[in-house]
């Protein structure tokens, strides 16, 4: 009986200690305040806004936590993806990702175009190379050349590197909470800070 009530109260103790460093996040180490907050793009709603690039190990890496966490986000928060376009590769990524956005198969696309890249060892970083593998998903190749550098997706290109420079962003994976704080990492940890965040903006309010 003594074994069984010890093996509980350790038990308890693991559940609060762990709930504790949960909590227990601090600025400057496990995630960035920003000096000049941005607004968010749907007003009342806490905004997480993932910045990446399809070439990015470490993205790559996120993504699967990043899921996990999209299935099981909290109520009131608006998730936006953001490809970053800070040089002139990861451009031709934003690019493609905006296309496929704007021709509605971002969601049959996204996943996939990783695992080529990150699994099967394909070089899809440019246009010609992007073109060919949406072709997969029923875009015609005439069609995808026509929107990659139209002035739609150019205003998309401009807006991602705005916010890139506003957030003062140096690489990605960068994940940021309402427009406020920057945080950085490829595993698991990532969503739980993000969850922490939301949740101090929840108590702001």
């Amino acid at each position: 009986m003594k074994k069984i009530l010890l093996g509980s109260l350790a038990t308890a103790m693991l559940a609060i200690s762990s709930g504790a460093m949960a909590a227990n996040f601090v600025a400057g180490q496990d995630y960035t305040v920003l000096a000049n907050p941005g607004k968010v793009e749907v007003p009342g709603k806490i905004e997480v806004r993932e910045f990446f690039w399809y070439g990015c190990g470490h993205c790559h890496s996120l993504e699967p936590h990043m899921q996990a966490w999209i299935k099981k986000m909290p109520k009131g928060v608006h998730f936006v993806r953001t490809p970053a376009a800070m040089n002139p590769t990861w451009e031709q990524g934003a690019r493609g990702y905006y296309v496929s956005e704007a021709l509605q198969i971002r969601r049959k696309t996204h996943l996939p175009l990783f695992k080529a890249i990150h699994e099967g060892g394909q070089q899809i970083f440019d246009q010609k190379s992007q073109a060919k593998f949406f072709v997969k998903y029923g875009v015609p190749e005439a069609k995808f050349n026509s929107m990659f550098n139209s002035f739609p997706i150019s205003a998309k290109i401009a807006q991602s590197n705005q916010l890139a420079r506003q957030y003062q962003l140096t690489g990605v994976p960068a994940v940021v909470v309402n427009g406020k704080y920057v945080v950085q990492g490829d595993d698991g940890k990532v969503p739980q800070v993000v969850n922490y965040l939301i949740e101090k903006e929840r108590k702001a309010k």
